[in-house]
């Protein structure tokens, strides 16, 4: 009787068994339907000029060689990233304002689940980037627009992944408005400063689609660390965003935009350390503003 081993080496030498092959990425764009991750609801939106800053984390004990929620293959050695909310997948650039260094990468994937960061790295991107596992990172993240619309036009779209949504009819009621959520356009400043220019042409004819690995192109500018703050809601009532600031407590109201239609927004800060920004971030959480974020101002 042939033992296995002895089967399979026989087999080995006939050519008659060869090894299964990787699986074949199947990327796909995909925007998705609305999500809970913990106790907070998500709602993923096309974002092509999204510009924000807060703090970022590296992805911890994720394994290589599982599907993305897009369909492509996670590898923790390539320039990838997670966010809440953007199209899957699209291209950003981070900078790390601690330190000055801008890369682009890749968001393929949902995540992070801690509220309190506003986009996860891949261990490689986070290297690169000078980012430890361990420390929060105070970044600035801005898709490049470009880039993404081409990634968008160059890959299959699943039916149904563009949501279609139906204004609803306006009546005469008062409203405010509130704060973008995590991963929406900020309506507010951000920090100044330019990362590496993306140049890709939209696809067409002719042009091929954009990789599916960034090259590890690193570019160093001056670094621009900033203060934390938790903001919440924004409103275009300042007595409406009084109210959210004494449920909060100790936050404050700001008016921003112009002086004739001003808007009021409510912050809590400035924190000098990530883990007085997670605490506080806790807190207006609990109070129920489920759009307060962590932002470097």
């Amino acid at each position: 009787m042939i033992r296995p081993a002895a089967l399979l080496a026989l087999l080995l030498l006939a050519g008659c068994w060869k090894p299964e092959p990787p699986p074949a990425v199947e990327a796909r764009y995909r925007v998705g339907e609305p999500y809970r991750l913990g106790n907070l609801w998500f709602y993923p939106r096309e974002d092509f000029s999204l510009i924000e800053t807060g703090l970022a984390g590296v992805a911890a004990g994720a394994h290589a060689g599982r599907r993305t929620p897009n369909g492509e293959i996670h590898d923790p050695a390539a320039l990838m990233a997670a966010h809440r909310t953007l199209q899957l997948p699209s291209v950003v650039t981070v900078t790390n304002l601690e330190n000055g260094r801008s890369l682009a990468v890749r968001v393929n994937d949902r995540g992070p689940a801690d509220p309190g960061r506003v986009i996860e790295l891949s261990r490689r991107a986070a290297d690169l980037l000078g980012i430890a596992a361990n420390r929060p990172t105070q970044v600035r993240v801005a898709v490049e627009g470009n880039l993404s619309r081409s990634l968008a036009s160059t890959l299959p779209v699943p039916e149904g992944s563009r949501p279609a949504i139906e204004a609803a009819p306006t009546v005469a009621v008062e409203r405010e408005t509130l704060a973008p959520i995590a991963g929406t356009r900020q309506a507010e400043r951000v920090r100044e400063g330019r990362g590496p220019v993306v140049q890709a042409a939209a696809a067409g004819p002719g042009r091929t689609a954009p990789p599916l690995v960034l090259p590890e192109r690193v570019t160093q500018g001056p670094a621009m660390p900033g203060m934390l703050y938790v903001q919440g809601s924004s409103f275009t009532s300042r007595a409406a965003a009084e109210r959210q600031a004494r449920r909060l407590g100790g936050a404050r109201v700001e008016s921003f935009g112009p002086a004739r239609l001003p808007e009021y927004r409510v912050r809590l800060g400035p924190f000098r350390l990530p883990a007085e920004a997670d605490r506080a971030l806790d807190g207006a959480l609990r109070a129920g503003v489920s759009e307060a974020r962590i932002i470097v101002d």
